[in-house]
């Protein structure tokens, strides 16, 4: 251990206050990720919040200049807060901190209240004079350094509730190369399943750019998480590529459906729901948007569908392999 390098503490302790003016207890403790999740949180009696406050801590740590997922980080909280309280956010994050070495307060004891709908941009409300995590090591506002974009894709279920639905790719420099891409890969709000296949899909495709991988952190975040089925896998793969810049970004909306059983070698196949998923397309097109649909769909489209875009203001191409489309 380096003089200049402090020895990292087994455990943290950060307290926050909750609404009630109960004072709370949050504990770190770290240990051998020996295959493990790499962050697991406990809240006795309250299995939503600990999945909350596992989210929290995982989008924060994008925000981090290093990535290293050797160790399991469990982090507990000793009182319920109020099912609508976020307050805690701030000392979750800090406790996470403070047991791995990634920041060190100045007093043995630590108390804070905050919380983000922008965790991995690092941004903090409501907390005394703190904006945004990088101000803890005296470092500029990370979300400078983060890369967003959305694409569209249709949500079809046969009822009132079709419709285009974004998801939303952030990226940001990732120091570590040797760190595995899906460890990087966070999608809060969807299921464990969702989730590896979102880190799946990203994972495979930039396996496609050559050296797009191990270069980046990265949040997928959906505004409708609960869906079935494949068809956003190719509005996934074109958000990505918008927010790492590999791809020309439209006047208006990109919308894109189709998925892939070889997205490490760029192909783009068809789905399920053709159809409504096309007529929901044109119903919802706006000037400026640029449509993509699977090669396979062309021939099915009739002659009029595309100038029927065309006289939205949008544009059409049917596509069989990712790329500068």
């Amino acid at each position: 251990m380096s003089m200049l390098t402090p020895p990292r503490p087994p455990t943290a302790e950060c307290r926050t206050v909750l609404a009630d003016g109960r004072v709370a207890t949050i504990t770190a403790t770290r240990r051998p990720r020996a295959n493990r999740a790499e962050v697991k949180c406990v809240v006795p009696g309250a299995p939503q919040l600990s999945e909350a406050m596992q989210n929290v801590v995982r989008l924060a740590r994008l925000t981090e200049a290093r990535h290293d997922s050797r160790e399991q980080v469990v982090l507990s909280l000793d009182l319920a807060p109020a099912a609508d309280e976020r307050n805690w956010e701030l000392a979750a994050v800090l406790a996470d901190r403070m047991v791995r070495g990634v920041w060190q307060p100045d007093s043995a004891q630590v108390t804070a209240m905050g919380w983000s709908d922008h965790w991995h941009l690092g941004q903090v409300s409501g907390a005394d004079g703190l904006t945004h995590l990088g101000a803890l090591t005296g470092h500029a506002d990370p979300s400078a350094a983060v890369s967003t974009a959305r694409a569209w894709f249709p949500l079809h279920s046969g009822g009132i509730n079709d419709a285009l639905s974004w998801v939303e790719v952030s990226v940001s420099p990732l120091d570590d190369a040797t760190t595995e891409e899906e460890d990087t890969i966070a999608a809060p709000g969807l299921d464990l399943t969702a989730q590896a296949a979102v880190r799946q899909v990203l994972s495979a495709a930039r396996h496609f750019d050559g050296k797009a991988q191990n270069r980046w952190k990265t949040v997928v975040r959906f505004a409708q998480p609960r869906f079935q089925g494949d068809s956003y896998q190719l509005a996934l793969v074109m958000a990505d590529r918008l927010a790492r810049g590999r791809e020309f970004i439209p006047r208006g909306r990109l919308i894109a459906t189709g998925s892939s059983t070889a997205w490490h070698a760029g192909r783009v196949e068809a789905v399920e729901g053709r159809q409504p998923k096309t007529e929901l397309i044109l119903k919802q097109a706006a000037p400026g948007d640029r449509v993509l649909l699977p090669k396979a769909w062309q021939d099915e489209l009739g002659v009029d569908y595309q100038p029927a875009l065309r006289a939205k203001g949008a544009t059409l191409a049917c596509v069989e392999r990712i790329g500068l489309i």
